[in-house]
């Protein structure tokens, strides 16, 4: 199946989300949450993604995180990932009570799709400080799309993590996790680079780019994934492809915002004040841009 076609079926089944004036939605993708060990890519990162966390649930905003959250691929138990990262995980809970929070799957984290996952490891899981199970996200849909719509306008937004249509990421998936976990993980070790990636082989990263561009253009619908890793908001008028980046940059993590029916590229890194004391802050790369500039349909 090709990428224009699973995303159609994408668009098609997607869970709906109303898209109001008043909106905040924070949007983060391909944090590759690990073990703790040295691939745990995640986790020099993970203060960042903590501060930045507490402040969006602190000014109301919902989460929703487009996939490969968690790296499943490299690791097999999902339940030790949750407990490496249990602060990370207690916070998103939070949002989850709140019905603030939502989860799509990516090619890294499939099988998140299933039930017996949900009702597993994202259930509940074991809290070591208060020695009982504790509650994470009992009832969670983990789905591939989430479309954000404005009645009142008809813009229309549609959220999965980007790698339908991919051979080896999408339809031929366990071989690519066979590869990566067996082939590919012990040769990086020694240098070499994974050509099955798209965030790491740039030539596959335009390719797959292109294809969720051409996608966008053709059904004139904002499209916004991860999987490539590059961040990307486009100006109104220009093509309504836009990506998320990703929460594994050496020194930094992106998002993007969508609050009052503006869209705005951010990252949140460690930044230094005048006194030379450290903090992690905010800062805007793009935006913030009015949604309803990117429509011409829009009345």
């Amino acid at each position: 199946m090709s990428t224009y076609s699973k995303l159609n079926q994408v668009y098609k089944n997607a869970k709906i989300l109303p898209l109001y004036p008043n909106s905040r939605f924070v949007l983060m993708s391909d944090c590759h949450r690990g073990i703790g060990n040295w691939n745990d890519n995640f986790l020099p990162n993970q203060n960042l993604f903590f501060a930045a966390l507490q402040d969006y649930y602190r000014f109301g905003y919902t989460y929703i995180e487009l996939g490969d959250g968690d790296e499943m691929w490299e690791n097999r138990n999902l339940c030790q990932i949750i407990q490496t990262h249990s602060s990370s995980f207690w916070l998103m809970s939070q949002f989850y009570r709140g019905q603030r929070m939502h989860m799509l799957f990516g090619n890294h984290d499939k099988k998140k799709r299933s039930k017996k996952c949900t009702n597993g490891c994202l259930k509940e899981y074991y809290c070591e400080s208060c020695d009982r199970n504790v509650e994470l996200f009992p009832g969670i849909e983990v789905t591939e799309g989430i479309l954000l719509k404005d009645e009142r306008n008809g813009i229309e937004i549609l959220l999965t993590h980007g790698h339908q249509g991919d051979l080896l990421n999408d339809i031929l998936w366990q071989l690519g996790r066979f590869l990566v976990r067996y082939v590919w993980r012990p040769l990086e070790q020694m240098g070499f680079r994974d050509p099955t990636s798209a965030a790491k082989n740039y030539k596959k990263k335009k390719r797959v780019e292109k294809k969720l561009s051409h996608w966008a253009e053709k059904n004139e619908v904002m499209l916004i994934t991860g999987h490539t890793h590059r961040s990307v908001l486009p100006d109104p008028g220009e093509v309504m492809y836009c990506n998320t980046g990703c929460c594994v940059h050496p020194r930094c993590i992106t998002a993007l915002e969508i609050e009052n029916g503006r869209i705005t590229l951010v990252k949140w890194s460690v930044l230094t004040k005048p006194d030379k004391t450290l903090y992690v802050g905010r800062e805007v790369l793009e935006g913030p841009k009015k949604l309803k500039d990117y429509f011409t349909q829009v009345i």
